[in-house]
């Protein structure tokens, strides 16, 4: 299961007005020292993925990734730190490593 809330939707479009249109934004892994993180770039597919139109957006996620991690949930919110996507998943990321630098 794949789901975007209409605030990221709209975040989206906002940024894909400027860019090229045929990009699908891509759901990725990355490590850091918090562990594993789920975040965005965008992409081209590949056979390897798993395409979702949502909100007439293409989103693209690796079929291995999206069965590691799936139900992802991708929104966007404001707060008095400020705003930015939120990716959140049943994957359970391992023990952070305690530093203030990046929130772990």
């Amino acid at each position: 299961m794949f789901t975007v809330t209409d605030k990221a939707s709209e975040a989206i479009k906002e940024f894909l007005k400027e860019r090229d249109s045929n990009s699908a934004v891509r759901i990725t892994m990355a490590m850091s020292c918090c562990g594993p993180a789920l975040g965005m770039s965008l992409g081209e597919q590949n056979s390897e993925d798993q395409e979702f139109n949502e909100k007439g957006i293409k989103f693209i996620i690796d079929k291995k990734l999206l069965e590691q991690a799936q139900p992802i949930n991708v929104d966007f919110v404001e707060s008095a730190c400020g705003s930015g996507f939120k990716l959140t998943s049943a994957f359970t990321p391992a023990e952070g490593c305690g530093s203030s630098c990046c929130g772990c």
